[in-house]
């Protein structure tokens, strides 16, 4: 088996190639480097081509591949440039729907719980989208387009609607990292906490090592699907809060500030994972608990 990865030095494309890699397959990574991070792989076995999806051109350069995991894309919700983000994310992403359906290659794509913005319970795949970002705005007009195609018979394009990721591999994103990695640098420092009031803005966390997993069985599903890849569970940043400080053996206080971000910051996420269980036959394993404790092993 060979698969192309997109963006597969980056953070959740390279937890996908190492999983891929133990499993014998062969893997090809395409990427610009303008997002990822080399040390993500430092032994990465397979080939490297150095290219940006938004470059037409490259794809016809490109051999046959089983399959493509697209998880390319400019991920920091704070960007101004509207015009590169939706070149990159959703031009880009035509790119790479266009060269699978053309060579008949199975398809599964990184998506976002962004598309949903703020919602009251959990999202459901078949409820109304309203992005508050350029960035949801891009990741939905992927969405829109892939149910807006016919597939050719037992053809796989999978959309991964991915909650709030966290885990080793996320560090050279900075700003852009988990909010339980920006906590972490702040409090193993002895610093209070950062978060804003009054902390009970809550998301649904998963670990990397779940959503790699699901990613991969993805590429078993037969068919066209948009699936949320998340716990069901949304947990508080005071939650966070309180599992660190067990973690790291402290007692320190929230410092809670106002949002700056008010009115394109989602306040809640959950996901309903109904269709992560029934179409893939799989589900998150890590509760938040035991994926910070399995995360810090990694980073202390």
């Amino acid at each position: 088996m060979k698969v192309l990865v997109t963006g597969g030095f980056g953070f959740i494309g390279s937890s996908v190639v190492k999983n891929l890699e133990e499993k014998g397959v062969k893997v090809v990574i395409l990427d610009n480097f303008s997002s990822s991070n080399f040390k993500n792989i430092p032994f990465f076995k397979g080939e490297l081509i150095i290219g940006d999806i938004t470059d037409k051109g490259l794809f016809k350069k490109l051999g046959r591949f089983d399959a493509v995991v697209h998880e390319a894309a400019i991920t920091d919700t704070t960007i101004k440039d509207d015009n590169l983000m939706l070149r990159v994310n959703y031009e880009g992403f035509k790119n790479i729907l266009g060269f699978c359906l053309d060579k008949k290659i199975r398809l599964v794509y990184a998506s976002s719980a962004g598309v949903y913005g703020n919602a009251d319970g959990p999202a459901k795949e078949t409820q109304a989208v309203n992005p508050l970002n350029t960035y949801a705005f891009s990741k939905a007009l992927c969405d829109r387009l892939v149910l807006s195609i016919k597939i050719p018979k037992n053809f796989t394009l999978v959309g991964l609607r991915y909650f709030n990721v966290y885990g080793p591999g996320e560090a050279h994103k900075k700003k852009s990292a988990s909010m339980i990695y920006q906590l972490y640098l702040q409090m193993k420092e002895g610093q209070r906490p950062r978060i804003f009031k009054f902390g009970e803005q809550k998301r649904d966390f998963i670990y990397i090592r779940d959503v790699a997993r699901i990613t991969l069985k993805a590429l078993e599903f037969k068919g066209k699907a948009i699936i949320n890849v998340g716990t069901g569970r949304a947990r508080s940043f005071n939650d966070i809060i309180d599992i660190l400080n067990k973690n790291l053996k402290t007692n320190l206080l929230a410092d809670y500030f106002d949002n700056p971000y008010k009115g394109v910051y989602q306040d809640f996420t959950q996901a309903d994972t109904r269709n992560l269980d029934k179409l893939l036959g799989v589900r998150a394993e890590f509760s938040l608990e035991e994926g910070i404790k399995d995360y810090l092993k990694q980073l202390c």
